[in-house]
């Protein structure tokens, strides 16, 4: 078996790193607070840093919040490269900037070492059910590499191309699931605030052309009210903050995600950072004075 690293052991990288160790290998863990006891008593070895993680691991993973996050994992004080040896592969699983990954990856390239930037969609659901979308950057022979451990972790998996393409196949999926959203929330509102009962139009439309996977699982958070993080308001606001950044140095106009981009800001000016993504209708409904109600 191959000699595993994972660091970042949250929402998401918790279960991802239990998959893992259920499969046998021998996983190395850090993370910014206590490794999880369920994964020391499932066989992990907890590490005092990044760095000894990357000196006792053969491939690294990382599952971390932000660019800033995964820089400081990768080159801080007691970070991953500075325990690196030649021939050592980094796989960031995190959703980043597409243009900083680039850069970091000529970075572990210039060590001797290969990285792949695999970011993932699915949420904590997906991690604990080992099903989730994996969109991989890497040259082909690191991912031939590598696909075997994905394979414990996701479903869909698909080689976008070389580094950065992962995550910026990621954030095209972003805009995509924010967009949805918006427009779930946007229908529920109006068919609520119309005096419909808007469990009952959902179900209508499930059957219809409008039938989609936000439409099932986040309009069903939205009638039910139940709004506990499965992947927060403030990490999607992050994604989409990427997104308008990368289309203003290409030139391109984004109106629709500035739109979504802008229902978070409300969200968050209004304390709801670290609920749910579908939550992005309480900003709808804020302004509409009115709250969705299932019954």
């Amino acid at each position: 078996m191959t000699t595993l690293g994972f660091v970042g052991l949250g929402i998401m990288g918790a279960p991802m790193a239990s998959h893992l160790i259920a499969a046998g290998h021998t996983v190395y863990l850090n993370t910014r607070s206590a490794v999880p006891a369920a994964l020391l008593d499932a066989g992990g070895k907890a590490c005092a840093s990044a760095q000894e993680v990357a000196q006792r691991a053969d491939i690294i993973f990382l599952m971390l919040p932000d660019t800033p996050d995964v820089e400081a994992v990768l080159f801080g004080d007691n970070g991953v490269a500075s325990g690196l040896s030649a021939g050592k592969t980094v796989v960031d699983m995190s959703s980043i900037s597409p243009v900083d990954t680039k850069a970091f990856s000529t970075k572990i390239n210039a060590l001797g070492c290969q990285y792949v930037d695999a970011p993932v969609s699915g949420g904590e659901v997906g991690a604990k059910a080992a099903s989730l979308t994996i969109m991989v950057g890497a040259a082909e022979d690191t991912f031939a590499k590598v696909l075997p451990l994905l394979q414990l972790m996701g479903k869909n998996i698909t080689l976008v191309g070389g580094n950065g393409d992962g995550q910026t196949c990621k954030v095209a999926n972003q805009i995509i699931v924010a967009l949805n959203i918006a427009a779930v929330g946007e229908a529920l509102l109006f068919a609520s605030k119309a005096g419909a009962n808007p469990a009952k139009v959902r179900q209508a439309l499930m059957g219809g052309f409008a039938a989609s996977r936000i439409l099932e699982v986040h309009g069903e958070r939205m009638v039910k009210r139940t709004f506990n993080p499965g992947f927060r308001i403030g990490l999607h606001q992050k994604d989409l903050s990427l997104a308008l950044q990368g289309a203003k140095s290409l030139g391109v106009a984004l109106p629709q995600t500035a739109g979504a981009a802008q229902l978070m800001q409300v969200c968050s000016t209004h304390g709801l950072a670290n609920l749910d993504h579908s939550a992005l209708v309480r900003a709808l409904e804020i302004m509409a004075n009115h709250e969705i109600n299932g019954t």
